[in-house]
């Protein structure tokens, strides 16, 4: 099969305003693994030793202590793209130039402080993306945290830098902050606004967590009762999600979450994802946090679901 298929020139088309060089990097993602030219993404994610620490992200699995692990396990399993903040990538940069499409995580917070109101730094830039041949950059953002609003000005500055040079951007939209309730942070209505809050900011590829059924705000309560906007299944949330990123003409995977004891759970997900006209997943502690063996079979098997 050609790669570049009919399904990923009509994702291309949906990008008017982006130059050749944003336009060809888009398109390496499309047409890179095994889900190439199926307009699906599976993307391995290795942010989390920054995130969340080295101990809790890589004990369980100590090989993944290794930049270079996680270069192999994406590339052996055909995964659509490897990303990771500037140490990670740097660490492989040149053994595995050329072999999968790189993004480069451009900014992170830690947790030695209080998360009451999060915000994160800027770890890498534009130019490192360039220096080490990534296809684009990812950048989070914290909707619902006291300090969104400064890290939606540093995302318009990054984006605006990343297109102008033919990058694509990547935009991990996490609600989080005092403004919301713990269960709100996976809210359908929130995870609904937070795609699009980063659909409207420019972003070409939108990361956002799988959605439960609970409706977080009051005013947003009341229209899902009254227009009967269907979300009792997970493929209805989904669904609900691309909708609410320009009807479906931007590109929206879904995180894996933490380490789930079941694969047929992730599975599960995958197929609703699927089925309510997601683009793909984005899996990282589910994969690299288990033996290699088991990681390299589950992610083949969720690639085999996508491409349905």
């Amino acid at each position: 099969m050609n790669a570049m298929t009919e399904r990923v020139r009509q994702i291309l088309g949906w990008y008017e305003s982006d130059n050749p060089g944003t336009l060809t990097n888009l398109a390496r993602l499309f047409t890179a693994g095994r889900l190439a030219g199926t307009g699906r993404l599976l993307i391995l994610p290795v942010d989390q030793g920054f995130e969340h620490g080295p101990a809790r992200s890589f004990a369980m699995n100590p090989p993944a202590y290794d930049p270079l692990y996680h270069y192999r396990l994406a590339i052996e399993t055909g995964c659509s793209a490897y990303a990771a903040p500037l140490g990670f990538i740097e660490a492989g940069a040149r053994e595995f130039a050329g072999q999968i499409p790189l993004i480069l995580k451009v900014n992170g917070h830690d947790t030695l402080g209080e998360e009451k109101e999060p915000t994160a730094a800027l770890t890498g830039s534009v130019d490192d993306a360039l220096r080490l041949g990534c296809v684009g950059v990812g950048y989070t953002i914290y909707p619902g945290s006291a300090q969104r609003f400064a890290m939606y000005e540093r995302l318009r500055d990054i984006a605006r830098e990343a297109k102008v040079r033919g990058l694509c951007v990547v935009v991990w939209s996490y609600p989080r902050g005092g403004a919301l309730s713990k269960e709100g942070e996976t809210a359908v209505d929130v995870t609904a606004y937070a795609a699009h809050l980063a659909a409207e900011m420019g972003a070409h590829v939108i990361k956002v967590k799988v959605p439960t059924s609970y409706v977080e705000q009051a005013e947003a309560t009341k229209v899902y009762e009254r227009e009967k906007i269907p979300i009792a299944t997970l493929a209805e949330r989904i669904r609900h999600v691309v909708q609410a990123t320009f009807n479906g003409r931007r590109v929206v995977i879904f995180s894996g979450g933490a380490l789930k004891a079941r694969d047929q759970e992730i599975l599960e997900e995958a197929q609703a994802i699927r089925e309510g006209g997601g683009f793909g997943s984005i899996i990282g502690r589910n994969s690299f946090q288990r033996p290699e063996a088991s990681a390299k079979k589950l992610l083949g098997e969720i690639m085999q679901v996508l491409a349905q």
